[in-house]
């Protein structure tokens, strides 16, 4: 069966009219597909400061009649995200999911270090990883969510805070090949890449694009609209991705 997702990543919403506009039209456009698609992804940074009022309009904004699956960022803290978006009591662990979508299983991980940049899948996300991909079995295709992408992608802002240790996440996948994909966000800029011999497929920002070196001097573009990357995982666990500005 094919599961069609949608892709959206830092949102960065602060309670400016801008961010919220933009965010509002990225989600306006998708409840209006005619054909729905199964489930967003979130990839981190929903909020810029981590406060109460920016996950409560967060909430208010991504409530949508599909299933809406989040990670943190760099910027998101856990608490209050864990009350406004999971309605779960505030604590400093990470926040890992797993959910069941059309016969996939997606794994939404928290590869944040609190108050720093770069990334990192600490001991207790590993092991739940492992232990959710035993459980799993190796019956379903798999992909696995997080906010910092695990390679160099050739731009110095998001290259100086990608994901460290990321060999230890690539000796896990070696032994599970029902992981098809891996999906992140925190470059801003749409990009596809490998990890692990797996596609690694890089959502754009909500909040601005990312200009890369050789267009030019100054790296952040706010005139660019949304975009939106859709992620199609067919009967052959083959993922295709699209991208679509949002106008």
């Amino acid at each position: 069966m094919m599961v069609l997702l949608a892709h959206i990543s830092d949102l960065h919403l602060d309670g400016t009219e801008r961010l919220t506009e933009r965010a509002t039209r990225v989600m306006n456009y998708l409840r209006a597909l005619p054909r729905p698609v199964d489930a967003v992804l979130v990839t981190g940074d929903i909020a810029d400061h981590g406060d109460p009022a920016e996950y409560e309009e967060a909430a208010r904004i991504l409530d949508a009649p599909f299933p809406v699956l989040t990670c943190p960022g760099n910027h998101d803290v856990r608490g209050p995200y864990r009350k406004a978006l999971l309605g779960e009591a505030a604590s400093d662990g990470p926040i890992n999911k797993v959910h069941h979508i059309q016969g996939t299983a997606i794994l939404m991980c928290d590869s944040t270090i609190p108050g720093r940049d770069e990334g990192l899948l600490d001991g207790e996300t590993l092991g739940w990883l492992a232990a959710t991909l035993g459980d799993l079995g190796g019956d379903v295709p798999v992909l696995i969510a997080f906010h910092q992408p695990p390679v160099v992608l050739h731009h110095p802002l998001p290259d100086s805070s990608r994901l460290t240790q990321a060999d230890e996440l690539a000796g896990l996948l070696a032994g599970h090949p029902e992981v098809v994909g891996v999906l992140t966000g925190h470059a801003h800029t749409a990009a596809a890449s490998s990890f692990a011999g797996r596609p690694l497929l890089v959502a754009p920002g909500v909040v601005w694009t990312l200009r890369l070196p050789w267009e030019g001097e100054q790296f952040m573009d706010k005139s660019h609209p949304p975009v939106i990357a859709f992620h199609v995982l067919d009967e052959e666990r083959r993922i295709t991705t699209h991208y679509r500005a949002v106008l």
